[in-house]
């Protein structure tokens, strides 16, 4: 007879009781768990007749405990990761296996919804890609870059906005892995001659992933990068972007604006989308109708109208943008202004009452007026229409742990405009930072605001140069500006400001 108590606790350790099955104990829901250095056995209310019958099979003779749902699912969590671990630990192994495409079942498998920790298949290059989708998740990477070379393969990951390398495989196990991930994302395995694009979904650990596809015939063999899009990810408010205090109160001082267009600029990956989400989060409420035309949908809010893309339907951004305009919108969200038709609906949608947020591909503020004039934007168009604009960047910070004092040449002094006298750091790389040398990212913006003195220079020229002459005389702190300041601070390193654009004209 088992006595059964009830407990509650969040941070329980994961334990593993000499001859018991760690896999087939956790088939059948039981986990086990120290509690004052006492082994017990953990059970949940939800799977009781299962876990209790695999526990008298084993003749446990220590205590039972029933955990809440939370304490339990936190446990169920830590022996998945395990799992998985240990299935990537011994992934080298199994792929030098004989493995021939029948004996992977691919296609009952990936059309199945099931979280792909719990999944029973067991075929090596299942359980590689497997663990490759948990690995991107778990080191919260944005991209997956699979390689073909002439007589091996390459996984690397994208983290940070840095490429590194995760794995090497065997020409024949690349393959094989190839046509997998096609099946996932319903795109032809046998076609190997043209570009092809397409998405799959799956669930880790409770949460929804949102996977970006795309195949690039190469020399050697076809090229996979997969976009990881974390939908269950929850949108950071303004404080949480990482600007400083002083930008977040200009930030909001804009957003209170009932129309105008605001743009977000920079490369891809600087964080662009977040942004614009945050602004949409800050501007959103119950009598404002919110609609948004993305590609893709990385962020799903409950409290605003998104629409997909979709160019092979024929629903690309200015034909959505104009049904948009017929369904009484008060904020208007177009993804990326993409060409001329796309930036005259823009504008026409702000002139006549709307708040529109959107992106542009350029790398100052100043050079988005520019481009909009290039687009075939009129000047006094774009003064009329325009709120402000920010360009913004993401910038390793280096590890706390190990970094060290750098030299600098004095070719940088004066190339950079930095103090002969200054100190600045070097990234090292230690366990804590997993060898990059670097911890996290910070976000740097200059948010250039359409005033008065800028309108009437629009009225002469959209000449970039001038226009950010002007703007850094009214106070605008420039991205290599701010770039200089945190290199000073010993925040970042010469070659990550360097990568960012320390070397753009201030």
């Amino acid at each position: 007879m088992i006595r059964e108590e009830r407990y509650h606790n969040t941070h329980l350790p994961m334990a593993e009781p000499e001859g018991v099955d760690f896999n087939v104990a956790l088939k059948n829901h039981l986990l086990f768990t120290t509690i004052d250095d006492a082994l017990v056995a953990a059970l949940s209310s939800k799977w009781l007749i299962e876990s209790s019958n695999h526990l008298n099979k084993i003749d446990f003779k220590g205590r039972v405990m029933i955990l809440d749902d939370v304490s339990y699912d936190l446990l169920h969590n830590k022996y998945l990761e395990a799992k998985t671990d240990k299935e990537i630990a011994s992934m080298k192994d199994e792929r030098d296996e004989n493995v021939d495409e029948e004996e992977l079942s691919l296609e009952e498998f990936l059309r199945t919804s099931s979280d792909i920790l719990t999944s029973e298949e067991s075929a090596p290059i299942i359980k590689f890609v497997n663990a490759l989708f948990y690995q991107a998740v778990k080191k919260k990477v944005s991209d997956i870059h699979i390689e073909t070379h002439e007589n091996r393969g390459e996984v690397r990951f994208r983290s940070d906005g840095i490429l590194f390398k995760n794995a090497d495989m065997d020409r024949k196990v690349m393959d094989l892995v190839i046509s997998r991930i096609k099946i996932v994302s319903n795109l032809d395995i046998s076609e190997k001659r043209l570009p092809q694009d397409g998405r799959t979904q799956v669930r880790i650990a409770g949460e929804n992933v949102d996977i970006r596809v795309s195949v690039l015939p190469t020399f050697y063999g076809e090229r996979v990068v997969m976009r990881i899009l974390m939908q269950g990810d929850r949108i950071p408010e303004l404080v949480e972007l990482g600007f400083n205090e002083d930008m977040v109160k200009r930030f909001e001082k804009v957003l209170h604006s009932s129309h105008g267009i605001i743009l977000v600029t920079g490369p891809t990956g600087s964080g662009k989308t977040t942004t614009l989400h945050s602004f949409l989060q800050y501007v959103a409420s119950p009598e404002k109708n919110i609609i948004t035309v993305e590609d893709p949908v990385e962020y799903k809010a409950a409290n605003i109208n998104q629409i997909q893309v979709n160019e092979k339907v024929g629903l690309t951004f200015a034909s959505a943008l104009r049904s948009i305009l017929r369904q009484d919108p008060d904020t208007i969200m177009i993804g990326e202004i993409r060409d001329e038709e796309t930036a005259q609906i823009a504008v026409r949608a702000a002139l006549t009452g709307h708040l529109v947020f959107s992106t542009l591909h350029t790398n100052s503020a100043a050079a988005t007026l520019t481009r909009l004039s290039d687009m075939g934007i009129e000047p006094f168009l774009i003064s009329s229409s325009l709120l402000g604009v920010l360009a913004q960047r993401l910038v390793r910070k280096l590890c706390p742990h190990c970094k060290e004092e750098d030299e600098m040449a004095e070719s940088y002094v004066d190339e950079y405009g930095l103090p002969a006298n200054a100190v600045i750091y070097k990234a090292v790389g230690c366990s804590e930072c997993g060898y990059s040398g670097y911890s996290g990212r910070e976000a740097l913006g200059e948010l250039l605001i359409m005033d008065d003195g800028l309108k009437i220079l629009l009225k002469t020229t959209t000449n970039e140069v001038d226009i950010r002459h002007y703007s850094t005389a009214q106070g605008l702190r420039t991205i290599p500006m701010q770039l200089r300041e945190v290199l000073l601070k010993g925040e970042t390193s010469l070659d990550e400001a360097i990568r960012i654009g320390l070397h753009e004209n201030a």
